[in-house]
């Protein structure tokens, strides 16, 4: 079905799709509409933007495959399927300013500034932030800007948001993070205990998150977001 569903794209298309533009395809019309992803937004940014230019160059023939691609330790870039479900369940708004936690090389930035006004994508590896800049220069998404600093946190400078998305699994979320979500404001993210997981949307009222679960989902613990250990003797 998905296929056939490719191929007809392709056959049908006024431009010659090379390799990545119909593996772009298959990835929205196998993986993403099937999961429930109805925000236009995102579909539409999934079918344009070149995801295997926001990976390392050696994972390039992994960008469209159904699952999370490393890019360094404890940190990926979400698969698909989990990145539009959750962006899908945040759904940030045209008049929204939104704090991409983790973003990595930038893909999921590019998307989410298809749906917001603004995005602060926040990484801490400079070598990353500095290619998120660049990156996201050559595809024209000029409403985004590559912040550095440490992932836990945040980048208040800019704060505070209306919407944030977490990159990766969590324990918790840092305090001085949940500071810089306005109040009303809605934070995404994978909550993760041992090999078990869960995307979760949080809304903030009156100081406090209040979380509903999303679906089931699992990624590496971003630095910065693990729960403090306890030792007993």
């Amino acid at each position: 079905m998905c296929e056939y569903a490719v191929r007809e794209r392709f056959d049908s298309a006024d431009w010659t799709m090379n390799e990545f533009d119909q593996r772009r395809v298959a990835m929205v019309d196998c993986q993403v509409r099937p999961s429930d992803v109805t925000n236009f937004n995102i579909i539409q940014a999934m079918l344009e933007i070149p995801r295997e230019e926001f990976v390392p160059d050696a994972s390039k023939d992994l960008a469209y495959m159904g699952e999370h691609v490393p890019v360094a330790d404890r940190r990926v870039v979400l698969d698909p399927r989990v990145l539009a479900k959750m962006l899908n369940e945040l759904n940030a708004r045209r008049d929204e300013l939104v704090l991409d936690v983790g973003c990595a090389l930038g893909y999921s930035s590019a998307v989410i500034a298809r749906m917001a006004e603004a995005v602060v994508a926040l990484e801490e590896i400079d070598e990353f932030a500095e290619r998120v800049e660049s990156t996201l220069a050559d595809h024209f998404v000029d409403n985004a800007i590559a912040v550095a600093g440490p992932l836990a946190e945040g980048a208040p400078e800019h704060g505070p948001y209306d919407a944030m998305a977490v990159q990766g699994g969590v324990e918790e979320i840092p305090p001085g993070l949940s500071e810089q979500l306005k109040d009303g404001g809605r934070i995404a993210c994978i909550f993760v205990a041992g090999e078990a997981g869960e995307c979760r949307i949080g809304v903030k009222a009156k100081g406090r998150i209040s979380w509903r679960m999303a679906f089931n989902a699992h990624a590496p613990v971003l630095p910065g977001f693990m729960k403090a250990r306890t030792f007993s003797f």
